[in-house]
């Protein structure tokens, strides 16, 4: 893998780009303390601002390693912050990076995950050079699954109970895509962006 760390990325309505202290207010507004965006996520709403920038200046630290991945969505329409997406898992010995994301409800069935995922799948692919690319999604959120399809993914099987978020343990679909797939379909992803 050569890894870049988190570059600006950028979609006919989005960018890419890494958290600022400035994000607090829209992340707060937009979806971490929401309970309806968090509840199929491993970690609970947030409940105070003081709290919300402690996790961002955590992300921003990371940033130093090259192999961190952890973007702000950034809708371009009006300049806010409405979500995020990052590698949540390197595995270095099969060059795989397992990817997460959240979105702001007001978002949502918009093609905005979509939009995001497929960019962060193309960097990932032709710039870090990994050779799969994967995600999961509880079992009881198919939208999630859903974004991962049209985003080229592959249904790979699920593990039951293999995965604890808001709601407990849950069984956790699993979706792939291996750099040889997503060559033979490199047009879909352009069309996306």
């Amino acid at each position: 893998m050569n890894h870049k760390g988190t570059v600006v990325l950028e979609t006919k309505r989005l960018i890419l780009r890494r958290y600022s202290l400035d994000d607090t207010d829209d992340m707060f507004n937009n979806w971490a303390t929401n309970e309806n965006v968090t509840k199929f996520l491993p970690w609970t709403p947030y409940t105070s601002k003081e709290d919300l920038q402690a996790y961002i200046s955590m992300c921003i630290e990371s940033y130093e390693k090259p192999s961190t991945y952890n973007w702000i969505i950034e809708f371009k329409e009006n300049r806010q912050a409405i979500g995020s997406i990052s590698v949540t898992n390197v595995n270095e010995d099969i060059d795989e990076a397992e990817v997460g994301y959240c979105l702001g409800e007001d978002y949502w069935h918009k093609g905005i995950m979509t939009e995001a995922f497929s960019r962060v799948i193309e960097f990932l692919f032709d710039e870090v050079n990994v050779n799969k690319v994967s995600a999961s999604h509880d079992v009881n959120n198919p939208n999630s699954g859903k974004v991962m399809k049209k985003c080229g993914l592959i249904y790979e099987g699920t593990k039951k109970q293999g995965a604890r978020n808001n709601t407990g343990l849950c069984d956790d679909a699993i979706y792939g895509l291996v750099k040889s797939d997503y060559l033979a379909k490199r047009e879909i992803f352009k069309n996306k962006l």
